[in-house]
């Protein structure tokens, strides 16, 4: 029931990241540096500590009692993640919804669900599963071959967008519905995205201490044991300070460079619309850690819970890439490979979720034996 439940909870946060960008395509005659921004200050500012208040009270001490380079090194990894989290919106804008999610988030669950895995194989920690442990189980080779063929449906779906980026060329398919559309540019981005993407796992990972306090305080207080569901509210507060920061200076420079700071005050504008769809998208990206913390609260911090979060997100928003049309007037050959890349993608999510229950079995019985 605990990796059934961890399932779940990956699903809903897949979906609200998937998704938190169609509410930016209602926003009218706003550069994206505006819109984006906004959005953010809702993401990353407001709606964290609003979470981090509503689930754990005293998260305030928390954070102040916590040693400052751990802090520090968090906050880092947030500006690193928030250099990736830019440049998603730049290459989901420049590729669409559809491939921009799926090439970013498929580099993104591959660095990721690995290098932390790696790194506990030169630097053991307790209750840490290395890159060793992963490939010398049972359990563990189930989740490597899911995160295997991950990489295959990231490759599946870039062939799919080098034939539609042709078919744009050549006039075959509409170009009205992909005025942005820039895939050498945007597959550029992409790839800085998913590398950079990947150090939210990291700072999740710098900043555990915190999530102990809290997983501690709530045991202590409610007289129970295993995982505080919400233990990584506190953590993401700090990780999304970094990320506000890279966020804010570089919109800060293109709203300069642009001439768009007239954006937030121009009634010519739907004003209050635009605010409103930029608080909706901020506070629905901001659903997919509120999610996926309780998701790893139940299957642990490791390559599964970080595969499994990426592969619904990318699932989701390849679908919302369909209902969109952003491969309206592909080939049929085209929308069959992006289709295959998503199949793929569905059954890695089949095979992780499958590794995860052969390790549940296996704890099971280790512990039952040492009871014996």
């Amino acid at each position: 029931m605990q990796v059934l439940f961890g399932v779940i909870f990956h699903f809903i946060g897949g979906f609200a990241s998937g998704s938190f960008y169609i509410p930016y395509k209602k926003v009218k005659h706003w550069a994206w540096e505006s819109y984006w921004i906004v959005g953010g200050i809702f993401s990353w500012l407001l709606v964290p500590p609003l979470a981090a208040w509503l689930t754990i009270p005293n998260f305030t001490e928390i954070i102040r009692d916590t040693n400052g380079s751990i802090l520090l090194l968090t906050y880092f990894f947030g500006l690193l993640w928030g250099i990736g989290g830019l440049t998603y919106g730049l290459g989901v804008r420049y590729l669409g919804v559809s491939l921009g999610s799926t090439i970013i988030l498929g580099l993104c669950a591959v660095f990721g669900s690995l290098i932390p895995s790696v790194y506990y194989g030169f630097f053991p920690q307790a209750g840490k599963d290395s890159i060793v442990t992963l490939a010398t189980t049972h359990w563990g080779q189930w989740v490597l071959s899911g995160i295997g063929l991950t990489v295959v449906g990231i490759i599946i779906c870039g062939w799919a967008g080098t034939m539609k980026e042709k078919e744009l060329a050549a006039g075959r398919a509409n170009v009205a519905d992909n005025k942005d559309y820039r895939f050498g540019l945007g597959i550029v981005v992409a790839i800085v995205s998913g590398v950079l993407s990947a150090c939210f796992n990291f700072g999740i990972e710098a900043g555990k201490t915190m999530a102990d306090s809290a997983n501690t305080i709530w045991i202590a207080n409610h007289h129970g044991q295993g995982n505080f569901l919400f233990q990584n509210n506190v953590v993401y507060i700090v990780i999304l300070w970094g990320g506000l920061t890279t966020n804010f200076i570089w919109c800060m420079v293109l709203n300069a460079r642009n001439k768009s700071f007239g954006n937030y005050t121009d009634k010519k504008t739907p004003l209050l619309k635009n605010y409103i769809f930029c608080a909706l998208a901020g506070t629905t990206w901001f659903l997919q850690f509120f999610f996926y913390g309780m998701g790893e609260s139940k299957m642990g911090n490791g390559a599964s819970s970080w595969i499994l979060h990426m592969a619904f997100i990318i699932l989701i928003a390849n679908a919302w890439g369909l209902v969109l049309k952003e491969w309206k007037g592909v080939s049929k050959r085209a929308l069959a490979i992006i289709i295959t890349g998503i199949t793929v993608m569905i059954l890695s999510v089949l095979i992780v979720g499958k590794g995860n229950a052969v390790k549940d079995e296996e704890i099971k019985l280790i512990h039952t034996n040492n009871i014996k």
